[in-house]
């Protein structure tokens, strides 16, 4: 099989990456929008995007598998719907499932949190895990769709040696704090970011609401996305910037632009990588 070593995340925009190791890939919230269209969000509600994304949806490499964390228009947008291969497995909520199942994607797995999906390629396994999420405070949760955040643990030989967490759009909320008790020793921790504001509440992590997501999962290393892409978006990267800078935790962040590829930290055979305690501010 492909060396392990050989890991990265490419950004193409707003949530959208392609993750490759132990010789899977997987794209991530596919949105090939382009600059000046508009993605739809319900109720009426759209957002006009603001950048290109890096990469046309016909450049994209052979996949194994999607992880979708819920179905919006800047996740899941109708060049993904038109473009992708109706046999792709696409692991995502119940919801979001029945919905591409409609589209004529009859491989779409729906899970709830705690749910996982098992991928196998030789002597290497990839499993996806579905975490909680919360998309909005309070009522407003129940106007928005379903949506979870994803742990994806490669292993190679039965011992996982890169552990992945995505937060998926949600804010902090009560129901996040079992993830670390559940998954500790993240390797790589992707967080969506935003600030995103949809008829005056917000509904996905500012820069301060993402520094308190470090502290309680506890990654070895932090990638924001999702955090300029659309005019919905009120609170920029420099904002998270400026909370991690205060809170010390600038050694842990590595910002990857669009069309930016980050190596992963692949663990050595038998070797736990040593975490030091995010503390609180």
């Amino acid at each position: 099989m492909p060396d392990p070593a050989d890991a990265t995340v490419f950004f193409v925009g707003n949530a959208t990456m392609i993750i490759r190791s132990h010789g899977f890939t997987v794209l991530t919230d596919p949105n090939f929008l382009h600059q000046g269209q508009r993605a739809h969000l319900g109720w009426g509600v759209s957002t006009r995007r603001r950048t290109e994304p890096a990469m046309e949806i016909g450049q994209l490499p052979p996949l194994d598998l999607v992880v979708l964390s819920h179905m919006h228009g800047d996740h899941w947008d109708r060049i993904a719907r038109n473009g992708l291969d109706k046999d792709l497995p696409i692991v995502t909520t119940r919801h979001a499932a029945a919905r591409l199942r409609r589209q004529g994607f009859g491989h779409a797995i729906g899970l709830e949190p705690w749910e996982y999906h098992h991928e196998r390629h030789g002597d290497g396994t990839l499993t996806v895990t579905t975490t909680p999420a919360r998309h909005a405070p309070g009522p407003a949760n129940a106007l928005m769709p379903p949506v979870v955040g994803s742990v994806l643990d490669f292993a190679h030989a039965g011992e996982v040696d890169l552990r992945l967490h995505i937060s998926g759009d949600t804010i902090m909320d009560e129901c996040l704090s079992e993830i670390p008790r559940r998954f500790p020793d993240i390797d790589v921790g992707i967080v969506h970011l935003g600030g995103t504001r949809i008829l005056g509440v917000t509904v996905t992590m500012d820069g301060a609401q993402g520094v308190e997501w470090l502290r309680l999962m506890q990654p070895e290393s932090a990638l924001p996305v999702h955090y300029d892409d659309y005019e919905a978006f009120a609170s920029p990267l420099k904002d998270f910037q400026q909370h991690v800078r205060r809170a010390g935790l600038s050694h842990l962040v590595h910002y990857i632009m669009r069309g930016e590829t980050y190596r992963l930290p692949v663990r050595q055979a038998g070797v736990r990588p040593h975490r030091p305690v995010i503390g609180p501010g």
